[in-house]
C-alpha cells in the first residue's frame, strides 16, 4: 500500500509591541516597536523563508510534480512581509504558481477567536482567505486554526462554512491507542475530515534534529524514511506538520537541515510506496476510519496539548476576556485604524507573554518574548487596551453615557482647534502691526 506523506508548513510573525507606559494611555496611540518587527522580520526572511522557498521551488521543479507541500501563512506575517522583506511575497508567488503548492485557511491574526466568539472567527477566516485569494489565487479548502486548536464544536463550525478538512494534533489524550496515520472525521458533522499530526516524526525534524544528546541524532534522510518504512503497512498518511521557521532560525543552516530537506524529498520521490500529497488530496483519496472525539479543545503546545500555554493563568484569562468584551462594538466599528489595531491586538502571541508554565520540552511557537515576565507583558498590554477603548468609546460608545462623553470630547476638540487657529491669527496679525510701525 501507498503512504501520503503530508507535509505542512505554518508562518507567522506577530505585530511586536513597545513599551506602552500608564501615561501614554489618551495621548499616543502608536503601539507598535517597528525596529522589532522589521529586525526580527529580515532575519528570518533571510535565514529561513528566502532560502527555503528557493529550495522548495527547485525541488518542484526536479521533482516533475511528484514533490507537493501545504502553507498556513497568517495575515498578519503577510503584512509584515509587504513592509519588511515583499521579496518574501514574490518567492510564495512563484511557489503557488507550481500547482504543487496548497495555501490553507487559518485566522488572519493568529488569534484565539475560535474559543470565544463564532462571529468574530468568521470575520478573522474572510479576512485571511480574501488576501490568500488576492496574493496566490487560491481559495482555501482545508482549515488549520491557530496552533492546530481543535475541540467537535470548532470543528463543526468549520465544517458549516464549507471546508472539507481540518488539520490538527494527534494527541495522545485524544486518540489513546489509535494511531494518527489514518484520516478521521468530526464527531459531531462527519462531513469534516481531520488530518492528524504525527507529533513524534514532526518533532524529530523541528525540535531534536540538531540536538547532539538525543539518541538518534544525527537524524538523515534515510534513517528517516526507514522509520516512515517500517510503520503498519495499513497506516495511509503520514502529517508531518511543523513551523517553517525550524528550516534555517530553528534549526540554523549549519546544522545541515536544508541538506537534510533536500534529501528526504528527493528519496521519498523515488520510493514507489512513498508519495507527497496536500491536504486536499488526502481528505479526497483517503477513507475516514473512524469519528475522533473531541470535547475539550486541545493545540499542538507543550506536552499537555492544551490551551495553557495562552490560557492559563488569571493574567491571561483577564486580558482574554477584557479583549473579547469589545467584540460586539468592532462589530459596529468602520474606522480602519481601529480595526487594523484590534486585528494585531488578538494574535495569541500577546498571551503567550504573559505564560507563567515552565514547559518541560520548551515546544512550538516559542516566538522571542520581548518582555522580562508575564506580569510585564500583562501590565502592558493592558495599557494599550485601555487607550484602545477610548479610541473606540469616540467612535462606538459603550451606552448613553459614554455617547454625551464621546460627544463632549468631539466640542473640546473642536473648540480646541478653533482656540489654536484664533492664536496663530492673532499672532500673526501682531507680527503685521509690528512691521508696520517699523
Amino acid at each position: 500500500m501507498t503512504k501520503s506523506v503530508c507535509l505542512f508548513f505554518q508562518v507567522h510573525q506577530p505585530f511586536r509591541h513597545r513599551r506602552y507606559r500608564f501615561f501614554d494611555i489618551g495621548n499616543d496611540h502608536y503601539y507598535y516597536d517597528d525596529y522589532s518587527n522589521d529586525t526580527i522580520m529580515r532575519k528570518i526572511a533571510d535565514k529561513c523563508y528566502l532560502p527555503a522557498n528557493k529550495l522548495i521551488l527547485d525541488l518542484i521543479d526536479r521533482m516533475e510534480g511528484k514533490f507537493k507541500v501545504a502553507f498556513s501563512i497568517t495575515g498578519t506575517a503577510l503584512e509584515q512581509f509587504e513592509l519588511y522583506a515583499p521579496e518574501v511575497i514574490d518567492s510564495f508567488k512563484k511557489l503557488a504558481k507550481t500547482g504543487c503548492v496548497e495555501f490553507l485557511s487559518e485566522t488572519y491574526s493568529h488569534s484565539l477567536s475560535s474559543l470565544k466568539n463564532p462571529e468574530i472567527f468568521k470575520e478573522q477566516i474572510r479576512l485571511h482567505d480574501e488576501r490568500i485569494f488576492g496574493l496566490f489565487g487560491q481559495k482555501p479548502r482545508i482549515f488549520r486554526n491557530t496552533e492546530m486548536i481543535y475541540s467537535d464544536e470548532i470543528g463543526a463550525e468549520i465544517a458549516g462554512m464549507g471546508f472539507l478538512g481540518m488539520l490538527t494534533e494527534g494527541a495522545k489524550q485524544v486518540l489513546g491507542w489509535k494511531s494518527p496515520n489514518f484520516l478521521y472525521v468530526n464527531a459531531i458533522n462527519p462531513r469534516l475530515k481531520v488530518l492528524m499530526r504525527n507529533f513524534k516524526l514532526s518533532d524529530d525534524i523541528a525540535f531534536r534534529f540538531s540536538n547532539g544528546n538525543w539518541s538518534e541524532h544525527p537524524l538523515t534522510a534515510d534513517k528517516f524514511i526507514g522509520w516512515l518504512e517500517r510503520l503498519e503497512e495499513k497506516e495511509e498518511v503520514v502529517n508531518l506538520f511543523l513551523s517553517y521557521e525550524s528550516f534555517g532560525e530553528r534549526q540554523v543552516a549549519e546544522s545541515g537541515i536544508f541538506n537534510f530537506l533536500e534529501s528526504f524529498v528527493t528519496k521519498v520521490s523515488e520510493k514507489p510506496h512513498l508519495r507527497f500529497a496536500t491536504p486536499t488530496q488526502v481528505v479526497e483519496q483517503l477513507q475516514p476510519v473512524s469519528a475522533v472525539h473531541v470535547p475539550e479543545a486541545i493545540s499542538w503546545a507543550d506536552e499537555e496539548r492544551d490551551l495553557t500555554a495562552w490560557l492559563g493563568n488569571n493574567l491571561q484569562k483577564e486580558a482574554f476576556n477584557k479583549l473579547y468584551e469589545l467584540g460586539k462594538r468592532m462589530q459596529r466599528c468602520t474606522d480602519v485604524g481601529l480595526i487594523k489595531d484590534w486585528n494585531y491586538l488578538q494574535e495569541s502571541d500577546h498571551f503567550y507573554y504573559m505564560s507563567t508554565k515552565h514547559s518541560s520540552d520548551g515546544r512550538v511557537n516559542r516566538s522571542e518574548n520581548p518582555f522580562d515576565s508575564p506580569y510585564g507583558a500583562f501590565i502592558n498590554y493592558m495599557n494599550i487596551l485601555s487607550d484602545f477603548k477610548i479610541r473606540l468609546n469616540a467612535v462606538v460608545p459603550e451606552n448613553e453615557t459614554e455617547s454625551e462623553i464621546a460627544i463632549l470630547q468631539r466640542i473640546i476638540e473642536e473648540k480646541d482647534e478653533k482656540l489654536k487657529k484664533l492664536e496663530a491669527d492673532l499672532r500673526r496679525l501682531q507680527k503685521t502691526g509690528k512691521q508696520k510701525r517699523h
